[in-house]
Parts: structure tokens; sequence; C-alpha cells
């Protein structure tokens, strides 16, 4: 998963991912991450808001933010872009000769909201969307399996 910031979105599609994926039994058959386009938050814990949406449904992470690197377009089979920003970045950063699927994680929204808006200028409703999507979007990418 990758975002500008990777405070944020990616870090709540993560950790969704990974417990959705522990919930089925299938550690074992994913390697999951999240990392940021830019290099802004490097080190950082995701935003605090984040934090809170997830603990109140009881998810965890000890994600800290990390730019993407080249490895990554060759370690990971699928990378997850949020919005057409996203896209466009991933695709102007991928390395000659990468391996990896770029996507965008709304293409599994059952609902059919293709973008993930970034929550950071807004309230807590913000986050529980964004929550709520990644659920689906990750709950229907696993099904397609």
């Amino acid at each position: 998963m990758a975002t500008g910031r990777n405070i944020c979105r990616s870090p709540i599609a993560e950790a969704v991912f990974k417990k959705l994926v522990n919930d089925r039994g299938l550690n074992h058959k994913w390697l999951i991450d999240s990392a940021a386009t830019e290099n802004w938050h490097t080190g950082s814990l995701p935003d605090d808001r984040a934090m809170e949406c997830l603990k109140k449904h009881g998810v965890t992470t000890d994600h800290r933010v990390r730019k993407i690197n080249k490895d990554d377009y060759r370690k990971f089979d699928v990378i997850f872009g949020m919005d057409e920003d996203n896209m466009s970045d991933l695709e102007r950063m991928a390395p000659k000769g990468a391996t990896t699927s770029l996507k965008r994680l709304g293409e599994y929204d059952p609902k059919k909201e293709l973008t993930i808006q970034d929550p950071y200028y807004g309230g807590d409703e913000g986050f529980e969307i964004v929550y709520q999507q990644c659920v689906r979007c990750c709950n229907g990418f696993l099904d397609a399996q």
C-alpha cells in the first residue's frame, strides 16, 4: 500500500489487511507493508487519529513511516495506491523491469468507490470512512485470490 505521506490511509489499510489475513489463517502466504511516495515523515508513527480509529476497532499496528524504494517493486506482487495521484507517483517511480502490479485498492470495493480519500484535513469521521472502505477493499481483494 502506498500513499503520499504514509500516515493515514496506507497504515490503516496495512493494519486492516494484516488483521484480515491473520483472521483467515493466511499469514504464511502474505507479506504486507505500506510506504510513502514522499519522504516527509520517515520514522514517524501514523497520525494519532488513524491510530485511534484502528484502536476503536481492535486493530493494532507497529507501523513506522518509510518511503517506497526500488526493491519494493520486485519484492511485492502488488502495490496498491489510494488515488490517482498515488498511482501516477507509483508509475513514475517504478524502476525499469519492475515486476509488480500497480493497482488502486478501491478497485476491490464492492461499493465501487474507486478513490480512498485522504482524511488528513478532516475530522474523525473521515478516518472511519477510510477504515470501512479499507475493510471492504481488502476483503474484496482477498476474496478474489
